[in-house]
């Protein structure tokens, strides 16, 4: 078709492809904007590559995609979405049959990605991420706790080192022994110390 002939053509594709498959990601459309998507970027890469090509683009397209959700609800350190952004805009640009088709392909898909964040504003959420997803905080009040209960007694009491701290050492608390920790100072053995802060199953003591 002689549109497709036409430079800002990849503009249309691929930024309808990446506001549907982002959004099929975000919101819960039961596979609608999953096959929009498909369709708007398959007729992009069908247009311009070969057929092995084509399916190779195709494949890093979307590994591009999955990168950034999974970078953007888990991992969230900016890393993997980079590289994911980086694998589509490579492709579109790669795919594209001159220098400005290849630009508007990649402002399509920028454009596309971004505005797929609206459908957040009209849709339901997709709720498959939340199940992976550690929303509730580990705290006292909901039965989480990490600290051993009685490290946590020892708090602020007083004791004598078993051995030389290293600064980790042995120490006597009420007649009971324990593994403990200083400041990354050397404690010589029979010193009295104390309990400064427990964090975890960690005993930090300083000589007194």
């Amino acid at each position: 078709m002689a549109i497709f002939s036409l430079d800002w053509a990849g503009f249309i594709l691929t930024g309808f492809a990446t506001l549907f498959l982002v959004g099929e990601l975000l919101v819960n459309m039961r596979g609608i904007f999953g096959l929009l998507g498909m369709g708007f970027i398959i007729v992009y890469f069908a247009i311009y590559l070969e057929t092995g090509s084509f399916i190779f683009m195709l494949i890093i397209y979307l590994a591009g995609i999955l990168l950034i959700t999974i970078d953007g609800k888990i991992v969230n350190d900016g890393t993997l979405a980079t590289v994911g952004l980086a694998c589509m805009l490579l492709t579109v640009a790669l795919a594209a049959p001159n220098l400005f088709a290849g630009m508007y392909a990649i402002i399509g898909v920028l454009i596309g990605g971004f505005a797929s964040f609206l459908f957040l504003k009209v849709f339901k959420h997709r709720e498959m991420w939340s199940k992976i997803t550690l929303k509730d905080q580990l705290t006292k009040e909901k039965g989480y706790n990490s600290m051993n209960q009685e490290y946590e007694t020892l708090l602020e009491k007083e004791g004598v080192t078993l051995s030389d701290m290293r600064p980790v050492g042995t120490i006597r608390i009420s007649n009971k022994n324990y593994s403990a920790i200083s400041n990354g100072e050397w404690i010589p053995k029979d010193s009295d110390v104390k309990v400064v802060h427990v964090d975890g199953t960690k005993i930090l003591v300083e000589k007194i």
